[in-house]
C-alpha cells in the first residue's frame, strides 16, 4: 500500500489513454497540446498526479533508444516531479514494454500491477490500468502473455528500431486484439468485465474507489453502498481526467478556460 500525505487545499489528479502519436504524429499533435495545456492547469492544484497507462500509443525502450517525439510531455513531467510533485505510472497495454526509463529519468515510479493508494489515512484507492483484468477479454491476454514474453522482447529488441517501432505502431492503430479494444460502448454493468472484476475486489480487498482507465468509457458507478467504479475515459474522444478532492472522486472534462466542467454522461453509461 502506497500512504500519501495530500494537503487539505490541494487535489490528486487522474489521467489516462492519450495515446500520443496515434494515428499518427501529425494528427495526434492537437491532443498532446491539449494534454500539455492541462498539466500547465492543474500544476497549482495538484498534490499528486496519477497516470494510468496509455500515455503512448506504442512505447519500447532499447537499452539505449526510447521512441521518437513526446518531448513536450516529458519536459513537463520531469519538470513538475523535479518541483516536488509526486507522479505515478501505471503501464497500459499500449506502453507495456516500458522499462527503467520513467524512473531514471523522470524520477517517477512505475508500476505494472494494480496497486493500493491511501490518501490521508482517509480514503482507499484501487488503481490499475485494466488490461486483462477480470473475465473475458481471451484473446488479448493470450497476447499479452506473448508480448511480455522475456523471450519476445529479446527477440524484438534485435529489430532496428527504424523498423521496429514502425512495425510495432502500425499494429497497434490497426489491430484491436493487440490493443484489447472492442467496441467502445458500454456492455451494462452485468458484462462490463472490469466492473465485474472491481465488485470481486471489493468482496477481497474494500477500497471506496476502483480506478481504471483502458475501457475508454468515462464513468463513476456505485458498486457497493460506500465504494464506487471509476473509468476515466480518454484524451482521444472524452478529454475526460479524475479529480480527488477530500473523500470525494470525481470526472471532469478538459477545458482551455476551467478545470471546473463536471462529466455529464450523455448516455446511461455514466451514474
Amino acid at each position: 500500500m502506497i500512504k500519501l500525505s495530500i494537503p487539505s487545499h490541494q487535489k490528486v489528479f487522474f489521467a489516462s489513454d492519450q495515446h500520443l502519436g496515434a494515428p499518427t504524429a501529425a494528427l495526434s499533435m492537437p491532443r498532446e497540446k491539449k494534454f500539455l495545456q492541462w498539466l500547465h492547469q492543474i500544476e497549482s492544484e495538484a498534490g499528486a498526479l496519477i497516470l494510468l497507462g496509455d500515455l503512448f500509443d506504442f512505447w519500447f525502450e532499447y537499452k539505449t533508444v526510447v521512441p521518437k517525439g513526446f518531448v513536450r510531455i516529458l519536459g513537463k513531467l520531469a519538470q513538475m516531479r523535479d518541483n516536488g510533485l509526486p507522479i505515478y505510472f501505471f503501464v497500459g497495454n499500449h506502453d507495456l514494454w516500458m522499462s527503467d526509463y520513467f524512473e531514471k529519468e523522470l524520477g517517477i515510479p512505475v508500476f505494472y500491477k494494480p496497486q493500493i493508494f491511501e490518501i490521508n489515512g482517509r480514503v482507499k484507492l484501487f488503481i490499475a490500468h485494466g488490461d486483462g483484468l477480470g473475465p473475458g477479454d481471451k484473446g488479448y491476454k493470450r497476447m499479452k502473455k506473448v508480448f511480455t514474453n522475456p523471450f519476445s522482447k529479446w527477440l524484438f529488441r534485435w529489430l532496428h528500431p527504424d523498423f521496429g517501432v514502425k512495425l510495432a505502431q502500425y499494429l497497434s492503430v490497426k489491430n484491436k486484439l493487440i490493443s484489447g479494444d472492442e467496441d467502445a460502448r458500454f456492455l451494462g454493468e452485468d458484462k462490463e468485465w472490469l466492473i465485474l472484476y472491481a465488485k470481486k475486489k471489493l468482496q477481497e480487498t474494500p477500497c471506496d474507489y476502483y480506478i481504471f482507465g483502458h475501457r475508454h468509457l468515462p464513468m463513476k458507478l456505485a458498486i457497493g453502498e460506500n465504494a464506487h467504479y471509476v473509468n476515466l475515459g480518454d484524451w482521444i474522444s472524452y478529454f475526460t481526467f479524475g479529480v480527488l478532492e477530500g473523500e470525494e472522486l470525481d470526472l471532469f472534462v478538459y477545458s482551455e478556460h476551467s478545470i471546473s466542467d463536471r462529466f455529464h454522461p450523455k448516455s446511461s453509461h455514466g451514474a
